[in-house]
């Protein structure tokens, strides 16, 4: 059967083992191959193909990566997801999407990594689970539920908690300069939600969208979905680069998305020059600004900047947060600081989306923050993190002298540069060897792209840091000798 399905899925244009890959996708997406099927060993397909046994090698681990087999060390590959055959109707017809739809679909998903329950590598945006006082909050539950439970069972206020607005007005105040009221935030299921929402009522379809380049794919994916016009601004050592004269250059934007604390993916902080002057364009052009203020809480050799909310004397600043960086990922708790005039109506859209975040969640978080136990527990993570993102540019600079990190200061991971034109060579050799990369010139949408990769450590154990910047490095090795002797 395999040889059939390869010979009809044939594309001379693509290397044999991105072939092989859309085969088998189809073969297990179709029904050919069910759930829990044993795939032929790897010397054994490679025969029956007439390729070579490392090209069957680079499909199998890459579908591997992808969730759609199981590799068991001495049983075989196995198939790890069921699926109905398709017969009736071709898969586009079958799938119906409108054209919102199919730009989001090509646009792909906007997860931080790979899953870290299925698969250990430099995955990003992952806070240390183990590290985090579970007894503790299990007790503010318990007491919660206690006290409060009848009430947490039912539905809450669209804006969400009134104690947990107030605690996050207070520490956003006194650590990031935030000038707020409890009544300016909502409170939201993610960071993502929070983008989505912005987009969806502030954008009409053909406005224009400025995003940092290279940035992040999630904001690209909701202004898309928008129906904006995406501009990118390259980004330099200070951040986005606008200046007085920026606004000529480029269309005039209904919306900026930014993420000045810590930039996405390549670690820079903004500079309070830039800042300044991106505050009084936003003005001059009534033009709204997102404040992601992602990684803001990490930052390790310097206290970060004020945000741009707490400079912004016009209003034009909507400044976003999350939980699921500091405190763990499956909280599903963000917020939204908004000028005045926006609360209203965010609040009823937000009942479009879904009603209201967690209220047992939201109530705890809450405690969690007026208790004390939310800084103490971010300065014991400042710590840990730090002694990780040493000991990583160590690992690299004795194993991969190839790669160069970048704005290592802060943040949950960091960018490294790789020479030029090996990106797509050494991401593939990874995914062979198990090691899933997250190349950088994926977050590029108008820039010549820098090649290298986004690394993270948050979440990874010293054991563990060490074991990936060896295998990593003998990637690297193993490679360059190829390329040296071709």
């Amino acid at each position: 059967m395999l040889p059939t399905l390869f010979a009809s899925h044939a594309q001379a244009d693509l290397p044999l083992h991105e072939q092989l890959v859309r085969t088998l996708r189809h073969a297990i997406l179709d029904g050919h191959l069910p759930l829990a099927s044993r795939l032929p060993a790897t010397r054994t397909l490679a025969a029956d193909l007439h390729l070579s046994r490392s090209t069957v090698e680079l499909a199998y681990a890459r579908l591997e990566s992808e969730g759609y087999l199981q590799r068991k060390v001495g049983a075989g590959s196995f198939v790890a997801i069921a699926t109905q055959r398709q017969t009736a109707a071709p898969r586009k017809a079958a799938a119906g999407l409108s054209q919102r739809g199919l730009a989001i679909a090509d646009m792909g998903a906007c997860r931080d990594g790979v899953n870290p329950l299925t698969q250990t590598s430099f995955f990003t945006g992952q806070p240390d689970s183990c590290a985090f006082p579970r007894e503790l909050w299990g007790k503010l539950m318990q007491q919660r539920w206690k006290k409060d439970g009848e009430q947490l069972m039912r539905y809450g206020d669209p804006q969400g908690l009134p104690e947990l607005r107030t605690a996050i007005a207070s520490y956003l105040a006194q650590s990031r300069n935030v000038v707020c009221d409890a009544s300016q935030i909502v409170i939201l299921s993610s960071s993502q939600q929070a983008i989505q929402l912005t987009a969806q009522l502030l954008i009409d379809a053909g406005d224009t969208v400025w995003l940092e380049d290279p940035g992040y794919l999630g904001a690209r994916n909701a202004m898309q979905s928008a129906g904006a016009a995406l501009c990118p601004i390259p980004v330099d050592a200070d951040g986005m680069q606008v200046d007085e004269d920026t606004d000529s250059k480029y269309p005039m934007p209904k919306l900026i998305y930014t993420t000045p604390s810590h930039q996405y993916p390549l670690g820079m902080a903004m500079s309070l020059t830039r800042r300044m002057v991106l505050l009084e364009r936003a003005a001059a052009m009534k033009a709204w600004i997102i404040e992601d203020d992602y990684d803001g809480e990490f930052q390790y050799e310097h206290r970060p900047l004020p945000s741009l909310q707490g400079l912004d004397t016009q209003g034009r600043v909507i400044y976003m947060g999350t939980f699921s960086k500091v405190l763990f990922g499956s909280l599903r708790l963000a917020y939204l600081v908004l000028p005045p005039e926006l609360v209203a109506p965010f609040t009823l859209a937000r009942t479009a989306f879904d009603g209201h975040s967690n209220q047992l969640m939201q109530a705890v978080t809450a405690d969690f923050i007026q208790g004390g136990h939310f800084a103490s527990h971010l300065r014991q993570m400042r710590t840990l993190y730090k002694s990780r993102r040493d000991l990583l540019i160590a690992q690299l600079a004795e194993h991969c002298p190839q790669l160069t990190p970048v704005n290592t200061s802060g943040g949950l991971q960091f960018a490294v540069w790789c020479p030029l034109g090996r990106e797509a060579e050494w991401t593939a050799a990874g995914i062979a060897q198990g090691l899933p990369m997250r190349p950088l010139s994926k977050f590029y949408l108008g820039a010549q792209p820098r090649e290298g990769w986004l690394m993270g450590y948050s979440s990874l154990g010293n054991d563990e840091i060490r074991l990936l910047a060896n295998t990593l490095g003998k990637v690297l090795h193993s490679e360059s000798r190829v390329a040296t002797l071709l």
